[in-house]
């Protein structure tokens, strides 16, 4: 039984109590009875505000289920109908947003954003530190590489391989920082001249860079430099001198790595890729916040039978080409994604024995926390203009964000903030929120940050929202549906069209194979293509390789030449992914289910039993793939949808249920914690989590995964 302390009208769970007054409240300037009197205050007047906008969801979803019923569908009607709901609104007057004291890795730099689940503080700490990154170390232990012709990765220095990193090194540097004659591949020397980088070729022939602005600093001596500085597009790149190591001593000019700016910034995660069902957990999320606040955050680390404590990195420091000391920051710029308005958390019952909206719990602790950043109480800076950045996930239309604008005026207050300290970005994956997205950036439009396109939930609600238009096309084939090219066209045409370019972040969404990075390179370089200033990454390893494509490309340019064509096609965005004439044959129906079932059934059985959020899942081709709530949205709704519309059978689907919880069992079958679903469907909790998922798809909220994953949970851990 959780442990509960009366504080005036409301009941806190003792470890939740515990940790704010005793870890977070101490050298924010905040009392303790002022904290908790403001916290019930704000609870009392928002809790009433959350319920009403979910129960308006409901309503409108039960009006278009209903028009779908009653209606031959023709676009037109289809489309007037949305409107008479207010589903679709009409456009708003032009406006360009105001927000201001933003920091520069979101406003004026263009590179990746990792996405991490904070209840993990290896994974906070290797984020946070991921700003820079080896390319010799991320080419060399990835795909990015061939294995073939005896470059295979060894347990021992493969130096054809590193031939080949080194190769592509210097290809980079030609591309990033080329020089005014010969290339980088044929420098037997580097040093700094009166302030201009000096090369000396094989030749014997001296050159410089072609761009001599792009030289920014050094460390070492002019003539014998250990790090040479460049800036390109507004990425740095050091060169790393050191003949005495393994690498440099083979290298003519002696050069032993090529480290690259690579996150500019991170979401640390308290939503859709942690498991956080209660005080005991939440706590845990917030303590991680607190220790990258208070820049304090430590882990200890076994690599190789060695143990290390991990800590976050200090600020670089150079010598600047102007004679003056130059510092860059170590560290990701941090955001803290907080949950949505759905759920609630028994961490706290309010004064009607409720629990209350963990979006709102989530508002005012995660503040609560950043204000150790704010008040200088750690030896590093987050916000360097004295911001905080919070990610406002699914929600649904301009109201649900004028809420949370609400909201965190509200925090604001109660923390004693300026208002518009706390930012806001806001995650366009929710349909309503897409087809009202500039009335959605209007409604914060003093503090938004950040906008971006979330193809996988995106189209989970897709599903859900048209669940009685007819059966879906595969899932396969989404991705080149009309509605997706135009949603992603439509995100950046709306953010420029608001002004965010300078000013905030237009985001495209994440790699989800971690292991395939050669792919990732000839696929990703399309977001900063797309008028994106960062994209999402699964690693800091990914995050060095797609660093590569904001030196590739200007973004800030291609947003110039975006901001002239046409608006995407609104229509196309409303049209529905049904197939009209479904003539899919057995196999391909049962392919279908088995790979949505295997999916679905690998990721919940690690949430539900092992409390894992997001990870590296096995596909049915067992392809390891990042997994988290949003891809269980999609699989789970693919299959409801087939069911509801009589493509497949129940029976048909449990068989397929069973029979992929064989494979998934296999799967996992090295790891000793592992409990077999196969053993006891009808009491294995985590296999009975998406057998409710798919039967009663229809009727979850939204089609969202967290009311079940979250009963679930709780029951497994109540044993």
């Amino acid at each position: 039984m959780t442990q509960r302390i009366s504080v005036g009208g409301l009941q806190v769970s003792q470890l939740l109590f515990d940790f704010v007054n005793q870890q977070a409240l101490p050298k924010t300037g905040i009392e303790q009875a002022n904290f908790w009197a403001s916290f019930e205050d704000l609870i009392s007047r928002f809790s009433p505000r959350n319920n009403a906008l979910l129960a308006k969801r409901e309503a409108m979803q039960q009006q278009i289920d209903d028009w779908h019923n009653a209606n031959d569908y023709q676009f037109s009607n289809y489309k007037s109908f949305l409107q008479s709901i207010d589903y679709l609104l009409p456009d708003c007057e032009d406006f360009t947003i105001s927000t201001s004291d933003v920091d520069n890795e979101m406003a004026t730099m263009a590179g990746p954003q990792l996405v991490v689940p904070v209840m993990n503080s290896r994974f906070a700490l290797n984020a946070a530190n991921a700003r820079w990154g080896s390319l010799y170390d991320a080419l060399y232990g990835t795909d990015a590489i061939s294995s073939d012709n005896g470059a295979e990765v060894g347990s021992t220095y493969n130096k054809i391989r590193g031939d080949l990193v080194i190769a592509k090194g210097r290809e980079f540097l030609d591309s990033a920082c080329s020089l005014s004659q010969g290339s980088h591949t044929d420098v037997i020397a580097y040093a700094i001249e009166n302030g201009q980088l000096k090369v000396v070729l094989e030749s014997g022939q001296s050159t410089t860079l072609a761009d001599k602005t792009q030289l920014i600093g050094f460390n070492g001596e002019e003539n014998s430099p250990t790090v040479i500085l460049f800036n390109n597009n507004g990425m740095h790149i050091e060169i790393v001198i050191d003949k005495s190591s393994q690498i440099g001593n083979d290298d003519k000019a002696g050069v032993s790595d090529i480290i690259l700016e690579s996150a500019l910034t991170t979401i640390m995660d308290c939503e859709d890729s942690v498991a956080a069902v209660d005080a005991e957990d939440k706590v845990v999320v917030y303590e991680n916040w607190l220790g990258l606040m208070q820049g304090n955050l430590t882990e200890e680390i076994t690599k190789h039978g060695k143990s290390f404590i991990r800590s976050l990195n200090s600020d670089r420091q150079y010598k600047g080409i102007n004679d003056q000391e130059l510092s860059l920051k170590g560290r990701s710029l941090m955001f803290v994604r907080n949950v949505g308005h759905l759920m609630t958390n028994p961490a706290i019952i309010d004064a009607h024995g409720n629990e209350i909206p963990e979006g709102i719990l989530d508002g005012v602790v995660t503040s609560l926390i950043s204000l150790h950043d704010l008040n200088g109480n750690s030896e590093f800076k987050n916000s360097s203009t004295g911001s905080i950045y919070i990610v406002k996930p699914k929600m649904h239309g301009p109201e649900e964000v004028g809420f949370a604008n609400d909201l965190f005026n509200a925090v604001e207050d109660m923390l004693g903030l300026n208002r518009h300290t706390i930012k806001m970005g806001i995650m366009d994956e929710e349909r309503r929120t897409t087809v009202n997205l500039k009335h959605c950036i209007y409604a914060a439009k003093e503090r938004v940050v950040f906008i971006n396109t979330g193809f996988l939930d995106r189209t989970g609600d897709e599903i859900h929202t048209s669940m009685e238009a007819g059966p879906m096309i595969r899932k396969g084939e989404m991705k080149s549906a009309a509605w997706i090219g135009a949603y992603e066209n439509w995100n950046v045409d709306i953010g420029l069209k608001c002004g965010l370019s300078g000013r905030a972040q237009i985001g495209k969404g994440m790699w989800a194979i971690p292991d395939q990075m050669a792919n990732m390179l000839n696929a990703k370089i399309a977001h900063p293509q797309s008028g994106a200033n960062t994209a999402w990454v699964p690693s800091p390893t990914a995050a060095t390789l797609h660093a590569l494509h904001y030196h590739q490309v200007d973004v800030f340019e291609e947003q110039r030449t975006i901001k002239q064509r046409s608006l995407a096609s609104i229509d196309d965005i409303l049209s529905i992914p049904v197939e009209s004439n479904p003539r899919w044959t057995a196999d391909e129906i049962e392919q279908e289910l088995e790979n949505n079932a295997q999916g679905l059934l690998g990721y919940v059985v690690r949430w539900v039993d092992a409390g894992i959020g997001c990870s590296k899942v096995p596909d049915i081709n067992n392809v390891g793939l990042m997994e988290d709530r949003a891809t269980l949205r999609i699989s789970s709704q693919h299959m409801a949808n087939w069911l509801r519309h009589g493509i497949c059978t129940k029976e048909q689907v449990m068989a397929v249920l069973k029979k992929m919880a064989l494979v998934v069992d296999q799967q996992n079958s090295s790891d000793p914690t592992y409990q077999a679903m196969a053993d006891d469907f009808d009491n294995n909790i985590a296999f009975q989590a998406a057998y409710e998922l798919v039967f009663d798809g229809c009727a979850q909220p939204s089609g969202y995964t967290e009311p079940v994953l979250h009963k679930r949970r709780l029951a497994l851990k109540a044993q």
